[in-house]
């Protein structure tokens, strides 16, 4: 059967993986390995929900990063990212309501639910303005805080963010198979971690999410990835993520905006990211060659010299004095 024009393309092959690239699943430095992150994870009640989340490095001149993870997610997506930021600024990475450490809540999850916790957790931590860095719904919801808070953002990324087609998918076969992937990806926390170890069983489990499984290591596959899964928040999440349209309010975002896609995302297209670009004046993209739905743990190194070369353009009358179209290093090709 031919695959619909606009369709995600299909995962890639085990054997693929050879064809990755140098930068593909290396560690960035300072090594997560490395960090004490025990003694950065704090925990802060909001709405009556508690939020779990890490905070490291000091607040100086340089904005704070705040970063958020994605359906199925936790802080540790940003595992490979979070050291090297904080080297030079703060860096905060939660949990939102219902995933990782943090319970479900009490009020019902919707993304304008999720946009109000990250602004009050900003807000809280002194944090605003702050640049925020959102995955997948992660994205979804960092475009909700630079539309209805626009004081807490000072400048935008959206990495493979959810918000555009998703709405376009025939919604009760989609929640039907959640239901289904729930059920069959029941697993405990050290049958996860045995899934990582094992090349095969890693590509099984990752492939829709990462395009060459077998490229990562196995305790940035758990840690970073496979540690998330089963947790109270997803199905609810993903029913907001399914319903919710912001795509008339898009224009409303005045800060700058990076978005940043893999160019084999199976599960977000990446043509989504041409209507980001439409919608939100003076974005500009980078798409990743040979990358999947997670760039920033895919190729960490590329991925973190991206962010702070955005980090460091100047601002002009609320755009980025760049062109939309950035240069790109290896790994990476601009749209």
């Amino acid at each position: 059967m031919k695959r619909l024009a606009h369709a995600p393309p299909p995962p890639a092959r085990r054997r693929d993986a050879a064809r990755a690239g140098d930068d593909y699943g290396i560690s960035d430095s300072p090594d997560w390995r490395t960090v004490d992150w025990a003694e950065h994870l704090r925990t802060m009640e909001i709405g009556g929900t508690p939020v779990n989340y890490v905070d490291i490095g000091e607040q100086g001149d340089s904005r704070p990063i705040v970063f958020i993870h994605g359906l199925s997610g936790q802080w540790q997506n940003w595992l490979e990212n979070i050291p090297r930021l904080a080297e030079n600024r703060r860096v905060v990475a939660m949990d939102l309501p219902g995933f990782g450490l943090s319970p479900m809540p009490s009020e019902t999850i919707t993304i304008d639910y999720y946009g109000r916790v990250v602004a009050e957790l900003c807000r809280r931590l002194d944090l605003a303005p702050a640049v925020l860095v959102g995955n997948s719904m992660g994205g979804y919801v960092a475009a909700e805080v630079a539309i209805t808070a626009p004081e807490i953002v000072e400048r935008l990324m959206l990495v493979s963010s959810a918000g555009i087609s998703q709405r376009e998918h025939p919604r009760d076969r989609v929640l039907r198979v959640a239901k289904i992937l729930m059920l069959a990806t029941r697993s405990s926390t050290r049958q996860r971690r045995g899934y990582a170890a094992r090349p095969a069983l890693r590509h099984w489990m990752l492939n829709m999410v990462v395009r060459h499984p077998t490229r990562l290591q196995p305790d940035t596959a758990f840690e970073g990835l496979l540690k998330g899964a089963n947790k109270p928040g997803f199905y609810d999440a993903l029913v907001t993520c399914l319903d919710y349209d912001f795509l008339d309010r898009l224009p409303e975002i005045g800060c700058p905006t990076r978005v940043v896609w893999g160019e084999n995302d199976a599960i977000i297209p990446v043509r989504d990211a041409d209507t980001f670009l439409e919608l939100i004046h003076g974005s500009h993209k980078l798409v990743m060659e040979n990358t999947g739905h997670v760039p920033m743990v895919e190729r960490p190194v590329t991925f973190n010299d991206q962010l702070e070369e955005f980090l460091g353009l100047d601002v002009s009358e609320g755009e980025l004095e760049a062109p939309r179209s950035q240069p790109a290093k290896a790994g990476d090709k601009v749209a």
